[in-house]
């Protein structure tokens, strides 16, 4: 647990398999989606429930022991599952956070499948297919930009991927906006963590009546929660620091000046085989990112046919980061929404690699046995200058290099905190991936 800064809902569970707060074994992350995947296919294909118990039990030894993660993955992808349906599965991912567990979760299936995220990115040239609004969120505007303005077309099943459910209300927003537009008889709804109260499981009922529709939860852990008590909050407008000084032992580090740490960049040749989608975003502070975004990530739509091709070019990827490799001990950070073709890079780096992602959610640091995060950098992000954004758990001297991947480049003023704050982790070796440079830009990092 940790205390999160926000006045709409001031806990935060930090998952140990989710890898955006804590470092973890990549497996362990795509594992969990697969584990979900699992779930879905047994409630789905009831007559494979038998086949699907075993696989089930392979995944949760490899969620409780990271030493087994990756043996227990590849069992599950050695399945080759596949949806026999007249139409496909189309597979929805919450940003930011569940963009890689539904990635994953997808994945597990060779054929008969679609999936696309949500994103908080304001794409102008691009009409959203479904808008929803997040209400507990400190960001709370979702779209979904599919190049196939045929992705929510049909009335077969959709699911909705989220990390965690508390109350239910988002998912009860999107099957809302999607059946107005797009409607149909059955959703699933996959989660790590379903904690919904009585009175919430009864609003899902009582949407399933109201539409004539059927939800089906699914989920890794079921339980109840009750709180106590009221946020924490200080008398200042959080500016990345912690709030309350007793109740948090080590600070938020705000960038605002040079760091005395060591970014080792390694400048190569824009050589990379991912597709590119040539559409610019805009920013709530006006600026306008002209670099191309990667096609396969989930924000533009994908089907079961794109992932030997997403497969090859990740595989590519790894290749020549781990010619870069010099230390033991790695970290290969995903950025934002950015998180699966990190997560599965990290995995394919070999030993000894670590994976997490930076986060949008402010959490108040504290040093405690049994808290979620320890301590934490913060830095206003490259794309929109009024979003913060927050590295965690990264201590000095914990890692001999860290691989930042970002899909796309910004203009080098808006990326100076986000450098300043990566000198600050205490790591000497600090790679800076773009796999989407700024046209006739020349700037420090590995263009891939």
């Amino acid at each position: 647990m940790a205390a999160r800064v926000n006045k709409k809902r001031s806990f935060l569970f930090v998952s140990k398999v989710l890898g955006k707060h804590i470092p973890v074994n990549p497996y362990t992350s795509l594992l969990s989606g697969a584990a979900l995947a699992i779930l879905l296919y047994k409630e789905l294909v009831p007559q494979s429930g038998q086949q699907m118990d075993k696989l089930i039990q392979e995944a949760v030894r490899g969620l409780l022991d990271s030493n087994y993660a990756k043996e227990a993955y590849e069992k599950l992808m050695d399945e080759r599952l596949i949806f026999a349906f007249p139409e496909p599965i189309k597979f929805v991912g919450f940003a930011e956070t569940a963009t890689a567990l539904g990635h994953s979760m997808y994945r597990l299936f060779d054929d008969g499948a679609t999936y696309i995220h949500t994103t908080r990115e304001d794409i102008p040239d691009l009409r959203p297919v479904i808008r929803f609004e997040e209400e507990h969120s400190h960001a709370v505007d979702h779209r979904c930009y599919a190049l196939n303005e045929d992705a929510f077309a049909g009335d077969g099943p959709i699911v909705l991927v989220d990390d965690e459910i508390t109350t239910g209300k988002t998912t009860l927003n999107i099957i809302r906006d999607i059946q107005e537009h797009f409607p149909r008889k059955q959703y699933v709804i996959a989660s790590l963590l379903d904690w919904r109260t009585d009175s919430d499981e009864q609003a899902f009922a009582d949407l399933e009546a109201e539409l004539g529709i059927r939800i089906t939860p699914l989920s890794l852990l079921k339980g109840k929660i009750e709180i106590q008590g009221a946020p924490i909050l200080d008398h200042t407008e959080y500016a990345g620091q912690t709030g309350n000084a007793e109740h948090a032992a080590t600070s938020t580090v705000e960038v605002n000046q040079d760091s005395p740490g060591i970014i080792d960049c390694h400048l190569e040749k824009d050589a990379s085989t991912f597709e590119r989608v040539s559409h610019s975003s805009l920013s709530t502070d006006g600026y306008v990112n002209t670099a191309p975004y990667l096609k396969y990530t989930g924000r533009f739509g994908l089907q079961s046919a794109d992932n030997p091709a997403l497969d090859a070019e990740i595989a590519r990827t790894a290749e020549r980061l781990n010619q870069l490799r010099s230390g033991q001990r790695t970290l290969v950070m995903g950025t934002g929404e950015f998180m699966y073709i990190p997560m599965r890079i990290a995995a394919e780096l070999g030993p000894d690699v670590s994976y997490q992602s930076t986060t949008r959610s402010p959490v108040y640091p504290h040093q405690e046995e049994g808290y979620g995060v320890a301590c934490g950098v913060t830095y206003p992000s490259p794309e929109d200058s009024t979003v913060r954004n927050f590295i965690y758990n990264v201590e000095p001297g914990q890692y001999d290099e860290i691989f930042v991947l970002l899909e796309r480049e910004s203009d080098p003023e808006r990326m100076k905190p986000m450098l300043d704050a990566l000198a600050c982790l205490g790591c000497k070796n600090v790679h800076i991936v773009y796999f989407n440079g700024l046209t006739k830009q020349e700037n420090k990092g590995a263009r891939i």
